[in-house]
Formats: C-alpha cells, structure tokens, sequence
C-alpha cells in the first residue's frame, strides 16, 4: 500500500479544503469562545492560528475536527468529509504505552477494522518518512520526547488525510529539539503535499512554518489579522536568519501584542 504525494499548486490555484462560515462557539450560554470566525482551507496551505491563551485556537481545531458543534454558522467540507480526511495531533504524543511504534501507527486503520498484516506496508512507509523505520518494534518508553511526537505524526500522516489538525505538537519540547521538529514537518509536507492548520503561542515558529498566519484575540476569541508569509519552500537557516523573517515575526509580535489587554502585557 504505496500512498502518492498530494501537488502542492501555487497559492492562487489551490482548490478549497473547507470553509468556516461566521461560526461562534458558546459555552455555558454566556461564555463566547469563538465570535463569527471565517476561515477557508486550500489544498497545500500551511496555516497558523496564532494567539494568547483563552482566544480560541484549540476550539477552532476542536470544532473542524467535530468533536463538538458551532453554536452559531457552519463548516463545510468541499465534496463531503471521508473516514480518511482528516488527522490530528496534539500537544501529548498520546501513544499507547503497552504497544509498539508500529502498532500506535497501525490505530486509525484498527478502529476502522482493518488488520495490521493489510496496512504493514503504510506503516512502514510512513515510519520512514519520519525518520523510525528502525523503531517500529520499540515501545514508548524507549523513546525520547521527540520521537514519541514524531510517532503522532506519524500516526496523523498514514491514512494520507486531506487536511492535519496539529495543536501546539512541540510546545512542550525544548528549543533544539523544537527546530529539528519544524524543519522535519516542512520536509514532511514537501514530500506529501499536506495541508496543515497549526497552533501555537510562538511567533517565530508561525514565521517559520506558514505560509499564512491568522493572528487571534481572546475574549472573544476571533480573527483579527491575516498575515501571508510569501517566502519559498523549502526554508531552512538561512531563513530563519534573514532580514525578510525578522521583519515578518516583528510585524506578527506587533499584532499578537495589540489583541493584549493592557494587564496581560506586564
């Protein structure tokens, strides 16, 4: 079972994902989580939801992935949402500690019915895009913070979904290993064309990754800024040390500090 790479077209030309359409999440019936957020995914976007804590983010996430309903508005898969749309990974690699490597990345095809012997081959094929095809028989235990996170990438990536959901997946990483993880996600994603909307607390990070980044305020929580990072892929270094990436985190620092009360920036 060999799964092709996705094309990643330029931006202009990329076909809709899914749309959020003026959706608000209520919770309690007064607490407003979310207020008319519009948001719409294409093909190969690369997407950051960027805000302080309380502004919504792992909502979003949340609603897309239905786990729970928008109060108010919609959201709408183009051409219907399939078994295999969608992949998920959050901030705990949340593996399965009496298991294998192999196993944990076999789960999402498990809970569908389908045997390990049918999807062997996937799950060798993504264990080596993400660098652990030598650890498939190993357990969680034996695995550093990063590789646990690499193995719920893994696990995200192997029904080759149209869209990955990734919620703050390297906040609790030191700093080294943080950057060996984005460049690897960029890799990854050059080589499968995935489209990614990630979360984070990061503005240097966002720069990094995205090629959009939607800056969020809290309270309640909504989109107040879209920023376009147009800076080819693949990036590297040299990116991350140039002028043009300065001054787009700058650009970003300065938005994500103008959605603070004046309280929270002390």
């Amino acid at each position: 079972m060999t799964t092709q790479p996705r094309m990643i077209l330029p931006a202009g030309q990329r076909a809709p994902v899914l749309s959020m359409q003026s959706v608000d999440k209520t919770f309690n019936g007064n607490v407003v989580a979310l207020q008319r957020m519009s948001l719409t995914v294409n093909e190969g976007d690369f997407i950051s939801l960027l805000g302080p804590s309380g502004c919504g983010k792992s909502t979003a996430l949340r609603l897309i992935a239905g786990l729970m309903r928008p109060t108010l508005g919609r959201i709408t898969w183009e051409g219907g949402q399939g078994a295999d749309d969608l992949g998920v990974v959050f901030q705990e690699a949340t593996l399965m500690p009496w298991t294998t490597v192999a196993k944990n990345v076999w789960l999402p095809f498990r809970l569908r019915g389908q045997s390990f012997a049918q999807v062997k081959d996937r799950i060798e094929e993504v264990l080596a895009l993400v660098g652990l095809e030598k650890f498939a028989n190993a357990y969680p235990r034996e695995l550093s913070g990063g590789m646990k996170m690499r193995v719920s990438i893994a696990r995200a990536l192997v029904t080759n979904p149209r869209l990955i959901l990734m919620d703050e997946p390297f906040a609790a990483l030191d700093e080294i290993t943080r950057q060996r993880l984005n460049d690897d996600l960029l890799n990854l994603k050059a080589r499968t064309g995935a489209t990614v909307i990630f979360v984070t607390h990061s503005v240097f990070e966002s720069v990094f990754l995205s090629d959009r980044i939607l800056v969020m305020a809290a309270r309640p929580g909504r989109i107040i800024r879209e920023i376009a990072v147009d800076a080819p892929y693949p990036r590297g270094i040299d990116w991350r040390t140039s002028p043009e990436y300065a001054q787009i985190a700058r650009e970003t620092s300065d938005t994500l500090m103008s959605t603070l009360a004046p309280e929270e920036t002390h």
